[in-house]
């Protein structure tokens, strides 16, 4: 069974949509809530601990009628249930895309349980100091060697969740760049260190470079025996992680229904069980499980991704909106845009349809942003009166971790009054100059969540990864697969031969081989 492959622009739907657009684009709209009471509590989802705000965008009831039925036009429905059914949606790669069976605790795969435990018994014993480094003593520190999914989605959990970590400090080498290989490996000591090396194929460039780079340098302090002490692998190629020195004891499989950027629920996060514990990462699983149900269970209209992924659609395909930005107001979430670049774009940033065919309308959002209150000091502005418009969900806890009151009620103060001041700008007062103008209309999603906990993260993650997959069955693409990255790699093979053998008259591009010639010679 494949997906349905619809263009959205030959719907009904969509043709609605433009009619609809055209009679809305030029509205002034911040005076809704003055004209419709109701407006506020009718544009909200509220579900466990979250409570979603939708009323400050440009939109009326009709919008979101049609929007909806646009999500019916495309067969959404049908494909929600072909993605949980675990069939092979991920055409491009012949794989089936099954990150929700990783947290499914009601149906789970018994080689995910198998994985979990072993995951539970290995992070328990580094954190507990019942595994030993070669000389005797106790693990103090982690260092995940990956890239991409093998290392955004691990490196954002753990910042999110410093405050529940534990006493074992976790460190992330993903970029190729030597310098900061060596900046990294100046603070550790390599009898107290365990290695990481997360990588599916096991042939990753950048990972494997690092990780035999880290390799020498641990044989250099010990011997080769000892490596099986220090180093362990996350990965689908067993027979690499064992050519690479790893016993097959130490190996933590990865299934190939797990895509690199939705890997973090699986063995991919070892790191994070290790620096917060094993039962807070359950935890955060069981609340991915919870948004999971609530996805695939809930009718449209009152489904968080569903709801953001149709305005998304709104924005970029009809107002013509480029790029949305996320403003968490929560230092923790200080990688979580970084996450979700990837995720998103990654996912989404494709020309070609469901058919193979070129795509004529727009696909895919630039995704951008930083924590508040930081970012209302740099590119705040822009937002407010730059000539852009920048659809922009803001992320806020109603209660701090550590009970800082005062701190806390000015954060969110601001958190509440940057939507307010985006959509009522100074429309209806009066003002000195021009310079002072605020248009307004500009649209926000409040997503308000209780507390900061594993459970609620686990489902904040989770809605975003159900967000970009609305928005590729609406547009008709394939979601799961990233050609893009692979070529990059294929012609990085080249540069890198030309540049080890100085032959760059090979290199038929003059430019290319212009750089390389100078990075040779400078």
């Amino acid at each position: 069974m494949s997906l349905p492959s619809i263009n959205p622009t030959k719907t009904e739907a969509w043709k609605a949509l433009e009619n609809h657009f055209q009679d809305i684009k030029a509205q002034k709209m911040q005076g809704v809530f003055l004209e419709d009471s109701d407006r506020a509590n009718r544009l909200c989802i509220a579900w466990q601990d979250f409570y979603l705000d939708y009323s400050k965008n440009r939109i009326t009831d009709k919008t979101i009628s049609l929007l909806l039925k646009l999500a019916d036009d495309v067969k959404l429905k049908e494909a929600i249930t072909q993605q949980f059914a675990g069939k092979k949606i991920n055409k491009t790669e012949d794989r089936a895309v099954l990150h929700t069976a990783l947290r499914d605790f009601e149906n789970m795969k018994p080689e995910v349980k198998t994985t979990l435990q072993r995951m539970k018994v290995f992070s328990e014993a580094i954190s507990g100091g019942a595994h030993k480094g070669y000389s005797g003593k106790a693990i103090t520190d982690v260092v995940n060697i990956g890239i991409g999914g093998s290392h955004l989605g691990p490196d954002m959990v753990v910042e999110a969740l410093q405050y529940y970590r534990n006493h074992i400090k976790t460190h992330f080498v993903a970029n190729i760049d030597g310098d900061h290989v060596h900046e990294t490996l100046k603070c550790l000591n390599p009898e107290t260190t365990l290695f990481i090396i997360v990588s599916k194929s096991f042939t990753t460039q950048e990972t494997i470079t690092n990780a035999s780079f880290i390799r020498n340098w641990f044989f250099k302090k010990t011997g080769e025996k000892d490596i099986q002490k220090h180093f362990v692998a996350v990965a689908a190629n067993e027979s690499g992680a064992i050519e690479f020195g790893i016993s097959k004891e130490n190996i933590f499989p990865m299934k190939d229904w797990v895509g690199g950027r939705f890997s973090l629920w699986s063995s991919v996060g070892l790191s994070i069980c290790c620096a917060v514990g094993f039962d807070n990462f359950e935890k955060m699983l069981k609340g991915a499980f919870e948004m999971d149900k609530h996805f695939n269970n809930t009718d449209f209209d009152k489904n968080i991704p569903v709801i953001l992924a149709l305005l998304s659609i709104w924005y970029n395909n009809f107002f013509k909106a480029e790029s949305e930005a996320v403003v968490a107001y929560s230092q923790y979430l200080d990688k979580l845009v970084p996450y979700l670049q990837q995720a998103v774009m990654e996912s989404n940033g494709k020309s070609v349809d469901r058919n193979g065919a070129k795509i004529t309308y727009e696909t895919g959002t630039i995704v951008w942003g930083n924590v508040g209150s930081n970012s209302q000091h740099a590119y705040f502005q822009l937002m407010h009166q730059g000539t852009k418009l920048i659809p922009t969900d803001f992320v806020g806890f109603s209660e701090s971790l550590y009970g800082t009151i005062e701190n806390h009620q000015i954060l969110m103060a601001n958190f509440v009054a940057q939507t307010e001041a985006l959509w009522e700008g100074t429309h209806s007062k009066p003002i000195e100059n021009s310079f002072k103008y605020f248009e307004g209309n500009k649209p926000t999603n409040s997503i308000l969540i209780k507390k900061l906990t594993p459970e609620n993260l686990g489902s904040l993650i989770a809605m975003y990864e159900h967000k970009l997959f609305v928005q590729g069955i609406i547009w008709n693409i394939f979601s799961y697969d990233q050609w893009g990255v692979e070529l990059g790699k294929t012609v990085a093979k080249g540069t890198l031969t030309a540049l080890e053998t100085t032959a760059f008259d090979t290199i038929k591009n003059t430019s290319t081989a212009n750089l390389l010639t100078k990075i040779s010679t400078f």
